[in-house]
């Protein structure tokens, strides 16, 4: 069920972002896509129902806005209602606000964003338009310290998905790995701790006694050529497939597993389409999510209930956010059983992932050997 729910998600990221489009109304607003035109036709009556102000980069980005964007499409879809997303003009906090504004001069509901640096933005919007109810996609309590009760972030167990990565790496045959984080954050830092406990279990599960990772903080989120230096010298030495984490820089991550005829593992969305040197994804169901928030907001007359109401809620296996898509991924022995077992334990709670972020603090392993590198 699980795997065919993820499944779910990534038909819906391709079926709606086909139609996604440009353009900008009087109000500075985005111009609906195909999806969101045929809704305004149902009984809903207003401009927009449901809104997503845009990050940096555009609503095709195979990213963040992409999949965040699909999840509200297909909520509004299955409900009869509108959705429109909104392009801010610039990166800037100014801008963000701006486009919350002109998404409750249309009627709005519920605005929904993604990312950390909407922090600032929501922070005013909260306070400045109490009966409209804000949806923050990987914006945590550590961004915006006070949520209001109009508000809802959600966050992810990235430890999990890194587990599931590094668990199939091994189990696959790989015994050279490496992670490439950008720069050393709570998510970033979980998903690199996961990957390290993943591995390690797989490890002892196949009896492999010679895995080796290489552990990389970049500083960076950026692609740039002492990224791919880097990575140049970790596949030349022996690296057969890194975990790049981190905005961009994958890019330079890919770039060198082309040069180097290596692999690598994708991180937070379906990155299969970058090139075929990607083996599989540690991926974060942006679509689920949303659709499961605006459900609840729905449900609750259109302010969200004490389960995402003013505060943080983290999501993993249990609902359906985290996980790897097995449809795309290229292994040649790990297999689609053995990723539901894995993931059912996770589900269920029979396995605990170490969801620590502390950069001082490592896991602990005694079947692979971890090069913290500076």
């Amino acid at each position: 069920m699980k795997k065919r729910l993820i499944a779910a998600a990534m038909a819906l990221v391709l079926t709606f972002s086909l139609a996604a489009c440009g353009g900008g109304s009087g109000s500075g607003a985005a111009a609906d896509d195909g999806a969101a035109q045929e809704s305004t036709d149902t009984a809903s009556g207003s401009t927009t129902d449901v809104a997503f102000v845009t990050d940096v980069g555009n609503i095709d980005d195979q990213s963040f806005n992409q999949y965040t964007w699909a999840g509200v499409q297909q909520f509004c879809s299955d409900n009869g209602l509108t959705a429109n997303y909104y392009k801010p003009s610039e990166d800037s906090d100014a801008a963000r606000v701006e486009q919350m504004d002109n998404a409750v001069k249309d009627g709005a509901k519920v605005v929904v964003m993604a990312g950390y640096l909407f922090a600032p933005a929501l922070e005013e919007a909260q306070a400045k338009y109490p009966d409209i109810a804000f949806l923050a996609l990987d914006v945590s309590t550590g961004d915006l310290a006070t949520p209001a009760s109009n508000t809802a972030l959600i966050t992810y167990k990235e430890e999990q998905a890194g587990y599931l990565a590094g668990y199939a790496a091994v189990t696959d045959g790989y015994k050279e790995l490496g992670f490439l984080g950008g720069m050393a954050v709570p998510a970033v830092i979980r998903y690199g701790y996961g990957f390290v406990q993943g591995a390690e279990q797989a490890a002892a599960d196949t009896g492999a006694s010679d895995v080796h990772i290489k552990y990389w903080y970049s500083g960076s989120f950026v692609a740039n050529d002492d990224i791919k230096a880097k990575m140049d010298s970790w596949y030349s030495e022996g690296t057969e497939v890194v975990f790049a984490c981190g905005g961009s820089i994958c890019n330079s991550c890919v770039a060198a597993a082309q040069a180097n005829n290596g692999k690598m593992i994708g991180v937070d969305v379906d990155q299969s389409n970058l090139d075929p040197c990607v083996i599989t994804s540690a991926m974060k169901a942006l679509s689920n999510s949303v659709i499961l928030a605006l459900t609840d907001a729905q449900n609750n007359d259109w302010m969200f209930s004490e389960a995402y109401a003013g505060k943080e809620t983290t999501l993993g296996a249990a609902e359906d956010c985290v996980g790897l898509p097995m449809e795309t991924s290229k292994f040649t022995a790990f297999t689609q059983d053995q990723y539901d077992t894995l993931f059912a334990a996770l589900a269920d709670g029979s396995l605990v992932v170490d969801n620590s972020f502390d950069t001082a603090a490592t896991p602990a392993v005694t079947n692979v050997t971890v090069d913290y590198q500076e």
